[in-house]
C-alpha cells in the first residue's frame, strides 16, 4: 500500500505489469477532490483520455458533465477514477489479467481518497469492484452496501451515446447519489 498520492502515481507512472502499458500516450490516474465523499469509477480510458490523461474528457465524459451540470454535481468536488490506468486498444473492455494487475492501484485511490459513495459507470466497473456475479442490468439503480462503503452501480455514459433511453435510468440513479449523500 502507497501512504501518499505521490508515491501511489509514480508508481502507476512506471507500471509494466500488463501489456497495456505498450502502446499508452499517458497514464489516466485520476482527477478531482481527494477527500471526496463521492468517487465515480469507470473502466478504462479512450483515445481522448489517452492523450489527455485525465478521465472521462471524450464524447462519455461531456455527456457525463451535463449530467453533472444538470443536477449541480462540482466535478471538481467528486473524484473520477477508472479500473485500469492505460488505454485498451480500439477501446475494448479491458481483459481480466489487466484489470488486476491495476486493481490494488485502485484499491489504493478508494482507501486515500475514503468515499462515502462509490458510483459505479457500466459492467466493468460493477464486476471489477463488487464480483463477477453481478450484472449491470439486474444491479443498476440499487444500492450495495460493503465495508462501509456505499455503491450505486449505473450505466457507464458510453451507453447513453448508444441508447438514449438509459440517460433517464442515469439521471435518476445520480439523483439518488444525491439524496443518499445528503443523508450521510
Amino acid at each position: 500500500m502507497y501512504e501518499t498520492w505521490e508515491e501511489l502515481e509514480n508508481s502507476i507512472q512506471n507500471c509494466k505489469k500488463c501489456k497495456l502499458f505498450q502502446n499508452r500516450t499517458n497514464i489516466v490516474f485520476g482527477t478531482g477532490n481527494k477527500e471526496a465523499d463521492l468517487m465515480f469509477i469507470g473502466e478504462g480510458p479512450g483515445a481522448d483520455e489517452d492523450l489527455q490523461g485525465e478521465p472521462f474528457v471524450g464524447k462519455a465524459g461531456k455527456l457525463m458533465n451535463m449530467a453533472f451540470l444538470a443536477l449541480g454535481i462540482k466535478r471538481e468536488e467528486v473524484y473520477i477514477a477508472n479500473i485500469v490506468k492505460c488505454r485498451p486498444p480500439s477501446n475494448r473492455n479491458p481483459e481480466e489479467d489487466e484489470a488486476v494487475a491495476c486493481l490494488n492501484y485502485l484499491r489504493n485511490q478508494v482507501i486515500l481518497v475514503k468515499p462515502k459513495i462509490i458510483v459505479l459507470l457500466g459492467s466493468v466497473a460493477l464486476k471489477n469492484i463488487l464480483g463477477k456475479e453481478y450484472g449491470i442490468t439486474a444491479s443498476r439503480g440499487k444500492w450495495i452496501e460493503k465495508k462501509g462503503i456505499w455503491y450505486m452501480p449505473t450505466w457507464h455514459p458510453a451507453a447513453l451515446l448508444r441508447d438514449d433511453t438509459k440517460k433517464i435510468d442515469f439521471i435518476k440513479d445520480l439523483k439518488l447519489v444525491l439524496n443518499k449523500i445528503s443523508d450521510i
